[in-house]
């Protein structure tokens, strides 16, 4: 099933596929090996034995590397603000990619088993979901005064209105997963 979740993955990045944009403030990227294509979904690497693990962790860091450059192309902030704006933003995604990576792993396990979940397996993965997204919506606010003292009131409220435009994005993609039978 690693490779449902890869795919689903995939419509993710699709979703959220623009071209690179140069985030103001950021050294260009070092120069990174040679990547191949692998079976499933994407680039591997030359060295690298493929496997759906690997897949998906590239695939979640695409995900927030085009997140990051979407920000950026909307955000249209000063160098000034980019200073200020960046170190906040870099902390609250890493926190943000932790809830992500244990929501990508209810995902895997409910794509693993749910043809055969008993009732309680099913409330229980339910339950661990309404987590995650609470989980979500907390982090968001305790960002919040952090994200006030780098940018506007205005600002603050355009980046988080991009932010969950682009995790709306994001779970529709996720929601092409089968729904379980009763």
């Amino acid at each position: 099933m690693q490779g449902k979740l890869a795919k689903l993955c995939l419509f993710a990045i699709s979703a959220l596929a623009i071209p690179p944009v140069q985030v103001s403030g950021q050294q260009p990227p070092a120069q990174a090996p040679k990547q191949l294509q692998s079976p499933a979904v994407g680039p591997g690497y030359e060295d690298a034995q493929w496997s759906p693990d690997q897949d998906i962790q590239i695939l979640k860091t695409n995900v927030r590397s085009q997140k990051k450059q979407i920000v950026a192309a909307n955000m249209n902030l000063s160098d000034a603000e980019a200073v200020k704006f960046w170190p906040v933003y870099d902390r609250y995604a890493a926190d943000l990619a932790k809830i992500y990576d244990t929501k990508i792993a209810l995902m895997q396990a409910y794509l693993d088993n749910y043809q055969s979940m008993s009732g309680d397996q099913a409330e229980s993965y339910l339950r661990q979901r309404a987590t995650v997204e609470q989980d979500v919506m907390q982090l968001r606010l305790k960002y919040l005064p952090e994200f006030r003292r780098a940018l506007t009131q205005r600002e603050t409220v355009r980046f988080y209105q991009i932010d969950w435009r682009l995790d709306l994005m994001i779970n529709l993609q996720l929601a092409q997963a089968p729904v379980i039978d009763p």
